[in-house]
């Protein structure tokens, strides 16, 4: 550009980055403009729980119109426009004195990754073979560049407190007081980002705002994903660090499973340029989420979007050009509408791989299979159209098995959640169910929580090599006795439960008899009916104050309808763990019959049954008091014990009812 040669003239550098054609090509060429504008403002994604279509950057610096945290204008001193169309084209404009340096070649960094064409010309180094990664993930790490996140404690907490004073210069200036390297660079302004700029919903949801400008950024504290990129690239440029604006689709807010992307791309992202190779990272992400109901903004860190390995940013990540996929093979955009979709979560909490990996499933007579794999013990639960119902969920070392029955025919929302290290469970899978067969035979009580069966889980709280392994029992008769060890200073609880609506629950419980031999624990089990019931097991810490904590339960099976066992005998409190029934089992006594009883007790000094009459027990050679009792004119009889030799106060232990047919 030819300009008048006088003192206050300006030489202008131009740094021009074309994207790939190919999008705009797809379109066509009688597309209306004016729907095309509507349906951009209005197409969802952007953050994570909120929708944001990219809009048109427009001047990137100047003085607010309130004259708040602008950019100073010195005289002499270099102006940079930025500025984007709807086909992603960047167009970077530096004016400067003209006896001045471009800014843009001053920067070490920048210098660095440009390139010169053969006249010379200047532009970023676009991404090629060595800057990919392979596909599928390889699981050798969640970055893409080797990283120890402990060596950024002292970087990240000095990033987050660092506040605005004036301008974007100033506020970079302070970030890389503590930054010695281009990575460390990088990290300082993504920290601050993440933890001070909040997503504006609002803007997000109004049409034809203006764009966001760093100074109004940094004044409100608030922008959408746009204005996230451009900012972060902003700062990055200021700090010497060659970065880029990506746009594309994304997996974000009204995602659906399995959904189809078209049109204007609906998020933007950053692409930034460390130790010779491109990276990715996504600061809109990064910052927190949006809840769906409230349409509220809370800041949650997420780790997950820094320099994330490209063959997991691609799984909800998809660039309008392939190349900044950073993956070799590069996936098709049909491959990334029909992949499953992680999300962030299932990495952070450890997860591996889940099967199927496709996410919309159909039963199989009725059932649908799920495993995933960790890289440690795991607790989950699911929760099926939003009730934890209708599945089997076992625990694995690493990982767990999810068995799931739909309830009708049609199409299911399935959700699968984790607890990883934190104390809060995670959604981390979501998969679509289509069911066209229903097994009636094999629903579920509706008390059967998660998981089910033994685990490593019921090991760390103390229960260990159980009888039953597996996590369904069939019985032929009805009855069936469960036992496993119990560590030192372990109380165990356990209640039984159907879905017949007739017997209480405290009745239910009445049809399990606990009893405790040499560390082990048995549960004497007789069911009432035929049907499926859940075992639920409990425990808790003798010595502590609280409830009992839920371990695990099992799905007890019996499909003979002759079956009709009758109640255990009701214990009370001074029934010891470590006492032993032989007979009686039956909690139902006949009418005028002799009874003969049988028991080990221990620490007593006398014991004896009280009916209509009373019948004192003796203590045999081999530990076990023994004794009969007449049910004749009674309608209870009692099991009661002295403990101490010296007061005459009897405890009752077990009572049995007299069956007056």
């Amino acid at each position: 550009m030819e300009l008048k040669k006088e003192s206050n003239s300006v030489a202008i550098d131009m740094l021009l980055i074309v994207h790939s054609e190919k999008r705009r090509a797809a379109q066509g060429a009688h597309s209306d403009p004016q729907a095309e504008r509507d349906a951009r403002l209005q197409r969802g994604g952007g953050l994570q729980g909120v929708g944001n279509g990219i809009r048109k950057w427009q001047k990137l610096e100047g003085t607010d119109h309130h004259g708040n945290l602008a950019e100073k204008q010195h005289p002499q001193q270099p102006q940079v426009i930025t500025s984007y169309d709807n086909q992603g084209t960047q167009l970077t404009v530096e004016v400067h004195p003209r006896d001045a340096m471009p800014q843009f070649l001053k920067k070490f960094s920048l210098a660095k990754c440009l390139q010169s064409d053969k006249n010379g010309n200047t532009r970023p180094r676009q991404p090629g073979n060595k800057d990919a990664l392979a596909y599928p993930w390889d699981r050798s790490s969640l970055k893409s560049m080797p990283l120890d996140l402990q060596q950024f404690e002292k970087l990240d907490s000095y990033a987050s407190q660092v506040t605005v004073k004036s301008g974007l210069d100033e506020l970079v200036s302070d970030l890389l007081q503590e930054a010695h390297s281009d990575l460390e660079r990088v990290r300082a302004i993504w920290i601050w980002i993440c933890h001070h700029i909040e997503y504006d919903i609002e803007a997000a949801q109004e049409k034809d705002r203006q764009a966001f400008k760093p100074t109004d950024i940094l004044r409100t504290q608030k922008t959408n994903c746009d204005g996230y990129a451009g900012l972060f690239e902003r700062m990055c440029r200021i700090a010497g660090v060659q970065c880029m604006t990506v746009p594309g689709y994304s997996k974000g807010f009204g995602y659906q499973t399995g959904q189809s992307f078209s049109g204007e791309f609906d998020h933007a992202w950053n692409a930034v340029y460390l130790e010779g190779r491109w990276h990715l990272l996504d600061s809109t992400w990064g910052s927190g989420l949006v809840d769906k109901v409230t349409s509220k903004f809370t800041f949650l860190y997420n780790e997950f979007y820094f320099l994330t390995h490209p063959a997991l940013f691609i799984e909800d990540h998809f660039p309008d050009n392939k190349n900044w996929q950073l993956l070799k093979p590069p996936q098709s955009l049909r491959q990334f509408e029909n992949s499953m979709y992680h999300k962030s979560e299932f990495y952070n909490k450890g997860m591996l791989s889940a099967h199927p990996d496709v996410s919309m499933i159909r039963t199989v007579n009725g059932k649908a299979t799920i495993t995933i794999e960790s890289c440690a013990p795991t607790l989950f639960m699911f929760m099926l159209n939003g009730r934890q119902e209708h599945g089997l969920l076992s625990l694995q070392k690493n990982g767990m098995k999810l068995e799931v029955f739909p309830p009708t025919m049609g199409t299911h929302k399935l959700q699968i959640f984790a607890k990883g290290n934190s104390d809060i469970y995670s959604s981390v899978l979501e998969y679509t169910l289509q069911c066209n067969f229903v097994d009636l035979g094999v629903r579920l009580p509706a008390e059967l929580h998660q998981p089910v069966g033994p685990s490593w889980f019921s090991e760390q709280m103390g229960i260990v090599k159980p009888s039953h392994p597996d996590p369904v029992i069939h019985t032929r008769d009805g009855r069936c006795s469960i036992s496993f060890g119990v560590e030192e200073g372990i109380s165990v609880l356990a209640s039984l439960h159907g879905d017949d609506g007739s017997i209480t629950e405290e009745t239910q419980r009445r049809y399990i008899f606990q009893l405790h031999r040499e560390k082990r624990t048995e549960l004497k089990v007789q069911l009432p009916h035929a049907g499926k019931f859940a075992l639920k097991i409990f425990v808790k810490k003798r010595q502590e104050a609280g409830n009992y904590i839920f371990v695990f339960n099992y799905l007890l099976c019996c499909t003979n309808t002759k079956v009709n066992w009758p109640m255990f005998p009701e214990s009370f409190g001074n029934w010891g763990q470590d006492n032993e029934l032989l007979e009686p089992l039956s909690g139902v006594l006949p009418a005028n019959r002799n009874i003969p009883f049988k028991l080990k007790l221990h620490g007593v000094a006398k014991a004896l049954v009280k009916g209509q009459d009373t019948w004192p027990l003796t203590l045999n050679h081999e530990g076990y008091w023994e004794g009969s009792c007449s049910t004749a004119g009674c309608q209870e009889v009692y099991v009661m014990v002295l403990e101490n030799a010296n007061h005459n106060f009897y405890s009752y232990i077990l009572k049995y009812r007299v069956n007056t047919q």
